[in-house]
Order: C-alpha cells, then structure tokens, then sequence
C-alpha cells in the first residue's frame, strides 16, 4: 500500500513541475490536442502510427505538439518545416532523444547513427566518409556485390518455377545479409554448401527483435519514474539480447584479426587504423560500426526489394518497361552491372518511386533539439523530440499527383514542390543510401533480365504493411518464375 501512495505522489508531483514548466514557456507553440493528467497524448497512438499522426496533422496542422508521457515531441508533416529543420536549424536538431533501447542497443548511444552530436560523432561520420562510403571504397566491393548476385540468381533458377512459388522475402534478407557480411567479413552464410546459415538465421532473428523493441514504445523513456523498477521488464531483456549480437560481432573481429594477412574486408581495414590509434579505434567502436551496417542495411535492401518487387508484380505493364530498358542497354551476352545502372533511368524511377511509398525509415530515426529554436514561426523548447512523418509527406495529395499510386513515370522530371527524404537530410542523414539504392537496383534489374515474374494467383500482391522501426509487409512475398528464353545458359 505504501508503495501505491509513494508513486502517486510522485506523479503528482511531477506532474504539477512539468506543467508548472510549460507555462513559463513561450506561448507560441505549435497546435495540439487536448492532453490527459501525466500521459499527455498517448491515448492517441495506435497503430499504424504513421496514418495516426498522419490524421492528427490532417487536423490540427503540419507542425504539431504532442506530448508522450512527459516527453515533449514535434511532429512534422510540412515539408517547409521539414527543410527548415535539417537546413536552418539543422544543428540544433543534429542530436538524438537517449532511451533504454539506445543506451543498449548502440554501445550506450556511442554508434554512428545514435551519438549526440559533437566531438565522437564528427570522428564517425568522417569515418564513414572516408572508410566505408567512400567512391574508392564502394567501388572497391563491386566484385563482391556482384558475385553475390551471381549466386543469388543461380538459388533462384534453382528453387524457382512456374508452379512452386519462390519465398521471395527470404531470399532477399539471404541476398543483403551475405553482401554486408562478405563486405565486412569476408563470411558468406547463405547459400549451397554453406554451414552457418542456422548462425545467420538466429543473428537476423535477435536483429529483427532489437529493431522491433527500438520501434516499440517503452513507457520507461516516457515516464521516467517507472524505469526505477524497470516497469515492463525491458531492462534485463534488453541486456540479454545486446549480449548476443556483442558475442556476434566480437567473434566476427576476432576471426578477422587471426588472419592477420588478410586485408580485403572492412573489418580488416578496421584493424588496421586500430594498429595506428588502439585507444580511439577500440573493439567495441569496430564493433558499433559493425551493428550498425549489418542491422541497418539488411533491413533497408531486404525490405526495399520485397516492397520493389511486390509493386512490380502489382504493375507487370513497369517490369515490362524494366526489361524492355535493359535489353536495349545491356548486351545479351552479359548481366547488367553497376556500370549499367545511370543509364537505366526507368529502373531508377522505379526504385524513387518505391522509397517514396515505403521509406526505409517512415519517421527517420528521431531527432531532438539542443536549444530553443523557432520552426514555422512556432516556438520549439530545448529537449524536444523531432519526428518527421515521411509516411505523410510522401503521400501528400498538395505535393503529389495521386499520391497513393505507384507511377514511376512520375520521376521522370523533377517538379516543383515535389519533396522526398527516403534517407533523412542534412547532419545525420544516412550515408548508406547510396549503396542501398545501388544493390536494390542491381538486383531488381538482374532479376528482371533474367527471369519472368508473375503473381502465385490473379490476385494483386497483398501491400498491408507491418508495424515497428521499419516498414515490412506484413505478409511476407511469394512469385513465381522462370528462366527467359536466350538466358538459361547463364546458371548452367
């Protein structure tokens, strides 16, 4: 009993502080729903969240206030607010909101897409400037990418058929897991006379329930208090599973590190620069850097194909475009390659106009303001959250042409107000766009070059989306193909 009154005072009194708060605060704030008592807006949110928000801005504005519990949170489906966020007040909003799944989940927010921005964060992003998504350094794994393709085609014709549908959803995570892991390891896990595909699975397993748990709303981040006692048990579950990708990724170093004439991986180019400066280039930075690539880019290729290709299968007159564009470009004797791809404009159009429709990241990972700034005239305290609705903006009837259709014939020149931001912009924007664009348009394109595609039935491909960090579908995608005529002999 003592412990019930003990916390509803405590609410209490943060209550009347934090309102006693707001009202010191400049009144020029954004447009908002009426609130309740300590939990603010949360009564609002259901899933999907994207159409929520999208619905609370529809009626309240593109610049909208919400509280979550009692953090303060800025809700943007304005474009203008958008660019001015990442342009104008681009550093006040370059840092990130700290919670119980980034404290575990990025080494204790220390990894390149969480660190607070300052001194550690500059270091990493010139890291990846220079090391990972440099021109020389992307083009230097060209190879890699493509074998990986090769391989990933032969699966295909080999499990693949008019009349056993091909678990495309599968295949994809399969296909970006063994690019990334070739690329940073030099370790395949899939594919024929492989043996760590059991590791693999269980790895992307753990990986897909940290990004699940980073997309999920933990009531501790909200209302503090209630992390005193770790209120949902998140704490040692969330200790548990960074536990098991640490292990992961440590052994991933270690083996590197025993092969100590090698130097053809990122890892490898990793442990050189911790020869040079061991106590900045530490096992857990390499590690963080590590987490981060593997997490973020199997998710972001995997499900970028999956939502490509479901969208295709829905609109076979655009494969057949597709196709026609790469027999007109690429020899028939050859697969299309890299060096291909600038001049397939309509499979570019193609893959713009699917991150429009399912951005990577529907809200990009939040930011969180460092100071009092002013975004579309309104008044934004410091410490608020920033969440941009990509979902919304993409969708926007005011900046697109029947928004809700796939029309990649919509690319083709560039429109006023037209305005996308698949990969975020400005400070934090991903730096891994680029390459993930590059693997999703050279597997649509092979895969398209090669093989014909149609629906398991007449009806159109399922497109309800599932929930979390990312956008998945919710029913995971199946096809059937077979070899095009002139092309069998590629995989014989």
């Amino acid at each position: 009993m003592e412990v019930i009154v003990f916390f509803t005072i405590l609410a209490i009194l943060v209550f009347t502080v934090r309102h006693l708060q707001q009202k010191k605060q400049r009144r020029n704030q954004p447009p908002s729903p009426p609130s309740l008592p300590l939990i603010g807006h949360l009564h609002l949110l259901k899933e999907p969240m994207t159409q929520t928000l999208q619905s609370l801005s529809a009626k309240y504005g593109g610049v909208l206030s919400l509280n979550f519990g009692l953090r303060r949170v800025l809700v943007v489906t304005s474009p203008a607010a958008a660019e001015e966020c990442f342009t104008t007040n681009d550093i006040v909003f370059a840092n990130r909101p700290s919670t119980l799944s980034t404290k575990h989940f990025s080494y204790n927010n220390t990894t390149l897409s969480i660190a607070p921005y300052g001194h550690h964060w500059r270091n990493l992003r010139r890291l990846a400037a220079l090391h990972i998504f440099s021109p020389a350094r992307i083009a230097a794994f060209a190879a890699t990418r493509k074998t990986e393709l090769t391989l990933f085609m032969e699966d295909l014709s080999r499990h693949g058929g008019e009349t056993a549908p091909v678990d495309l959803k599968s295949k994809f995570i399969e296909l970006a897991f063994n690019v990334l892991s070739m690329t940073i390891a030099g370790k395949r896990y899939y594919g024929e006379n492989v043996g760590d595909a059991a590791e693999a699975r269980r790895v992307r397993f753990l990986m897909r329930e940290m990004l699940e748990h980073s997309g999920n709303t933990n009531l501790g981040d909200l209302l503090p208090f209630l992390q005193w006692f770790d209120f949902q048990g998140l704490e040692k579950r969330f200790a548990d599973l960074m536990n098991k990708l640490d292990k992961f990724m440590q052994e991933l170093v270690d083996e590197r590190r025993r092969r100590a004439a090698s130097s053809d991986t990122m890892i490898d180019h990793l442990l050189s620069l911790q020869e040079e400066e061991p106590q900045y280039y530490t096992d857990e930075l390499i590690k963080g850097i590590i987490l981060v690539l593997l997490v973020a880019g199997t998710d972001t290729m995997s499900i970028g194909m999956e939502w490509a290709m479901a969208l295709l299968l829905n609109h076979p007159e655009c494969m057949d475009k597709v196709r026609a564009e790469i027999d007109a470009n690429v020899p028939r004797d050859r697969l299309i390659d890299e060096e291909d791809l600038p001049k397939m404009s309509y499979l570019n159009n193609v893959i713009t106009e699917t991150l429009r429709l399912y951005p990577p990241v529907p809200f990009l990972i939040p930011h969180q303001s460092s100071e009092d700034c002013r975004v579309a005239g309104y008044d934004i305290p410091k410490g608020t959250m920033l969440l941009v609705n990509l979902w919304a903006i993409h969708r926007d009837p005011g900046i697109w042409d029947d928004p809700e259709n796939f029309k990649p014939e919509r690319h083709e020149a560039s429109r006023d107000g037209e305005f996308m931001l698949p990969f975020g912009a400005g400070r934090r924007k991903c730096p891994g766009g680029g390459i993930a664009t590059r693997v999703l348009g050279l597997a649509l394109g092979t895969m398209i070059q090669v093989l014909e595609w149609e629906r398991v039935s007449h009806e159109l491909v399922d497109m309800a989306h599932g929930t979390g960090f990312s956008i998945p579908k919710a029913k995971p995608l199946e096809a059937l193909c077979k070899p095009r005529e002139g092309m069998i002999n590629f995989f014989t």
